[in-house]
């Protein structure tokens, strides 16, 4: 049984809800003979994979939309072998290169000219090219940005690339000047209501209260998915939908929560043994580092009183994000914020004794 938020996506350009004059110019480019390489980026649950899809659509229509996954075996030079998955059809393919994190450049490497040495099957297609998606571009290393760039340039004739991302600040420039770069910003709060009530008309599981659609759209953070994600877990604890229905939290925001109000009670080496536990825990569930961060300092935040405190943990949380970012061990650098933070808090608890 599919989650709403796959059962409902859009699956061609004309049926997006928002962005319209996006999809407008995204459907001229497809029909013009000549297709760049594209660079899509934007906040998470804004739709960028879902335009991505119905670029796919546009090109080759439906066939691109029967999908098959593959298990790959790449070799790094010192023969250490690598599994990759890999979704394609006929008429493309889809792949996350950091999912083998520093080896990412053999990746690019062999798949890329791979397929760009080979002319499209289909005689009947739409484009005489093939096209690569590549997700999360941003977490690529600069060796196999470098390997892409000079693919692009050797092999525009039988391939096109769709990069997705969500910020372009980690993607070089030779590549960036090489790509059309599309924006895909997040909807608004109303254009999620929008969604929601549509969402819920096809499940036939309304009415939905205004004030509670608009209290789901402004807690996601308007972030699409999220939004629908937390409309179906509301149905799941309560329906019919109240007006003063309690907005679903995740449960691994509750688990930060927690982690925060353990950070607060005690600042200790035997803590922080404790937290980084938790932390381990987070990362083993497929939790995103960074948004740990992120969120264990919005908590951190909102609990502390003081503009100077809630300026000095901001001042850090960014400190260990450029960190977290820059290096490879998540758990180090979320550990050292952690400790970092005890140190500053324990330092104010007793200036404020004295």
């Amino acid at each position: 049984m599919a989650l709403w938020v796959d059962k409902h996506r859009p699956s061609n350009l004309d049926k997006l809800d928002f962005h319209a004059d996006l999809s407008v110019h995204l459907k001229k480019l497809c029909s013009s003979g000549d297709f760049p390489h594209m660079l899509v980026f934007g906040p998470p649950g804004a739709g960028k994979k879902t335009r991505i899809v119905a670029i796919l659509r546009e090109l080759f229509g439906p066939g691109s939309e029967k999908i098959k996954i593959d298990q790959r075996i790449f070799e790094t030079p010192s023969k250490r072998k690598m599994e990759l998955n890999i979704v394609s059809s006929n008429y493309h393919l889809e792949v996350n290169p950091s999912d083998v994190g520093n080896y990412d450049r053999v990746v690019i490497q062999e798949l890329l000219k791979e397929v760009a040495q080979t002319q499209q099957v289909d005689a009947a297609a739409q484009k005489r090219f093939k096209v690569v998606v590549i997700h999360e571009a941003d977490l690529l290393s600069r060796d196999a940005q470098a390997g892409l760039r000079r693919t692009m340039e050797k092999y525009m004739g039988n391939l096109r690339i769709i990069m997705c991302c969500n910020t372009t600040s980690k993607i070089i420039a030779p590549i960036q000047s090489r790509c059309l770069l599309v924006r895909v910003g997040a909807p608004t709060t109303q254009e999620i209501c929008k969604v929601l009530h549509k969402v819920v008309k096809k499940e036939h599981c309304g009415p939905l209260p205004e004030s509670f659609a608009l209290r789901l759209a402004e807690d996601s953070g308007r972030n699409l998915r999220r939004a629908i994600l937390m409309l179906e877990t509301a149905k799941v604890q309560c329906h019919p939908f109240k007006d003063n229905q309690e907005v679903p939290r995740m449960d691994w925001e509750d688990f930060v929560r927690g982690i925060m109000i353990d950070i607060m009670r005690t600042q200790s080496p035997e803590q922080l043994q404790n937290v980084r536990g938790k932390l381990y825990e987070l990362i083993n569930h497929c939790i995103d580092p960074t948004t740990i961060l992120k969120t264990l300092a919005k908590e951190l935040i909102h609990k502390v009183d003081g503009d100077e405190m809630k300026f000095r943990f901001a001042q850090e949380a960014a400190f260990y994000e450029h960190r977290l970012r820059s290096g490879q061990k998540a758990i180090f650098h979320l550990e050292a914020f952690v400790a970092k933070i005890m140190s500053v808090y324990k330092r104010h608890l007793i200036s404020m004794d004295l």
